[in-house]
């Protein structure tokens, strides 16, 4: 069971903020009334398919991060998709790294500070979901 949200610690320093555009130029900080950092063209809250469809798909392609689909185009080249269809995949990405081993490029954090980071109810939320994760005794 996930911890209800509004009961959850935020360090506002893991969060991007206004800072993010104070330290650019200004004529690189988006604009708009909400004073939002990631707005979309408009100024407005961006809705989350023109977020995968703009970034995160094209960013999965350009990382390599795709699964053939088993079509080719006109020049025969395979037809690629991106893997992964959501953002909730980078949360789990986040967990995975968290957990594994620095000589695997994680950070080898133990289970209570991965359920601190990830904010789960409880270390039991965090075990169900990636035990098989952490290295065996």
């Amino acid at each position: 069971m996930k911890s209800d949200p509004r009961n959850r610690r935020r360090d506002a320093a893991q969060y991007p903020s206004r800072r993010v555009c104070e330290s650019a130029e200004q004529k690189d900080c988006p604009t708009g009334d909400l004073g939002l950092v990631f707005p979309s063209g408009t100024g407005k809250v961006e809705f989350y398919a023109n977020i995968t469809k703009r970034w995160f798909y094209p960013a999965q392609l350009d990382a390599g991060v795709t699964i053939d689909t088993g079509k080719k185009d006109a020049k025969g080249n395979p037809v690629l998709k991106p893997k992964y269809s959501g953002l909730h995949s980078l949360r789990h990405y986040y967990a995975s790294w968290l957990i594994n081993r620095p000589e695997d490029g994680g950070l080898g954090l133990p289970a209570k500070l991965v359920q601190e980071r990830m904010g789960h109810s409880s270390i039991q939320v965090t075990l169900d979901t990636y035990s098989h994760l952490f290295p065996s005794g």
